[in-house]
This record gives C-alpha cells, sequence and structure tokens, in this order.
C-alpha cells in the first residue's frame, strides 16, 4: 500500500502542548511541509517567539534560536545579514508582533530586510491569561477588558498587514487563516511563496494567519472556526495585500498596479 500522508522530516516527534483547537500546531505542520518541499532544511533557520510558541524548537527538527519577547525580526536580522545563504523566518504571536515588538517588526519590514515572518494572529494573549491584545476586536471581551474592548479607552484592533503593505520595504503580504480545510491549503501556498520570495532575494515577507483560540475566546473549537469566518474576518479581512513582483508585471505590460 503508497503511503501518503506522513510526518514533515522538519519536524520532531513530539506531542505538541497546545490547547486542543489552537491554531499554531497547524500552521508548524504546514511550515515544515514547505521547508520540506522547497528543500531547504538544511539551510533554514527560524526564531520562535514568547508567548504559546515559545516551545518551537521542541517541534522544528531545524536550527532555532530563541528571541526575546518581541525581538524576533531583529535576531532573523541578525542571523540573516551574517548568514545571507540561509533561510530565516520569524514565528510571532500578536502581542509579541504588534505589541513589544512593534518597533522591531516595524523597522525590519521598512528597511526590506530579506526575512520572512509567520504572523500568528488570535486576537488575544493566549499565554498569559488572556487580556487583551492590540489585535483584540471591538467589542472583544477578554480578561483586560471584561465589558469589550473600548475605542476611547483602548483604541483600535491593529491591523498589522494593512500597515506593513504600505512600507516600500515589503514585497509580499497575505493574510490567512486555518479555520477549514481549504483556508489550510491556502495558507500552506502563501507560507511557500512568502519562503520562495526570500530564496529569490525579493525583501520582506509577511504571512498574517488567524488562529482559533478556543481556551480564551471562551468557545468549542468549531465555534472559533466559525467566530473567525463571521466576526473576525469582517475586521481583518482575508487575501493579498501586497505582491510586489505581480505588481511589477502589470506595470511592465502596461497596466495600473493596485
Amino acid at each position: 500500500m503508497k503511503k501518503v500522508f506522513s510526518r514533515p522530516e522538519s519536524m520532531k516527534k513530539n506531542i505538541f502542548h497546545y490547547c486542543a483547537g489552537c491554531g499554531h500546531s497547524i500552521v508548524h505542520r504546514l511550515i515544515a511541509e514547505v521547508i520540506d518541499e522547497l528543500g531547504i532544511r538544511g539551510i533554514t533557520i527560524g526564531v520562535p517567539p514568547a508567548g504559546c510558541a515559545v516551545l518551537a524548537y521542541n517541534y522544528f527538527d531545524i536550527d532555532m534560536i530563541e528571541a526575546q519577547h518581541g525581538r524576533g525580526p531583529a535576531t532573523a536580522t541578525g542571523i540573516k545579514r551574517v548568514l545571507p545563504d540561509r533561510i530565516v523566518f520569524s514565528y510571532q504571536g500578536d502581542g509579541d508582533l504588534a505589541a513589544i515588538g512593534i518597533a522591531e517588526s516595524f523597522h525590519a519590514a521598512n528597511r526590506g530586510e530579506n526575512i520572512t515572518v509567520v504572523f500568528i494572529n488570535n486576537a488575544v494573549y493566549g499565554m498569559t491569561g488572556g487580556q487583551m491584545a492590540p489585535t483584540s476586536l471591538l467589542s472583544q471581551k477578554t480578561t483586560t477588558s471584561p465589558v469589550g474592548r473600548n475605542n476611547i479607552l483602548d483604541g483600535y484592533p491593529v491591523q498589522v498587514s494593512e500597515i506593513f503593505s504600505l512600507l516600500p520595504g515589503t514585497s509580499y503580504i497575505e493574510r490567512c487563516t486555518v479555520n477549514s480545510p481549504a483556508a489550510i491549503l491556502k495558507t500552506k501556498k502563501a507560507i511557500r511563496k512568502a519562503f520562495q520570495y526570500q530564496i529569490d532575494d525579493l525583501g520582506f515577507s509577511l504571512v498574517e494567519i488567524l488562529s482559533p483560540c478556543p481556551t480564551n475566546w471562551k468557545m468549542t473549537s468549531i465555534e472559533s472556526c466559525h467566530w473567525i469566518d463571521e466576526v473576525m474576518s469582517k475586521s481583518f479581512p482575508l487575501g493579498v495585500l501586497k505582491d510586489l513582483p505581480a505588481a511589477e508585471q502589470k506595470k511592465k505590460k502596461g497596466e495600473q498596479a493596485p
């Protein structure tokens, strides 16, 4: 019998510590599959974050270097500049990237560092108790916004991908999700494309992934998947926000780039 499904070589045989229904485990596998398919396992270096995915080095069978909270893009920048022939990615959550690490993330993107960022957006601080994150939605209840996020008191959800897409240094920005089989396949294609852009030396690439967090959302796994489609994606619309090579191709053909 032909074997059609197996563990990616870029993943260790360890059991995930993530909560049931969490999207991290799915994204981990997608990244590992892409690394294997591109044949870059021996030259890939990952930078795990603080937060729920802090133990990512226990799951990826590649070189990993832990970064201080929010400093993933700064660490990835240093690695890539010293070892430009390596494929370097930073794996970050919304609090890690959009709060304590916003400066490092923003300026790495603006400089056009040739690195890839996988950005997990679950609209809450997952590991530390479900507090309000920069990406928490208006009216979303968290442990620090028990009556719901209020724009007057708390501001608005930070739309990282939209902001980064405006920076001249970024080459590819896409927002996806992992709440259905079809969505998972699209997300894998986006991750593969982001890595390919780095291989082609096209500059900074980022894939934002809307990820379910049933534990802190106080929902079942199924309810969390529905909530992403029915609520979360309204504040964070899915799709490609920037694709520089595609825009350049349109300009060459005399068409107006988006």
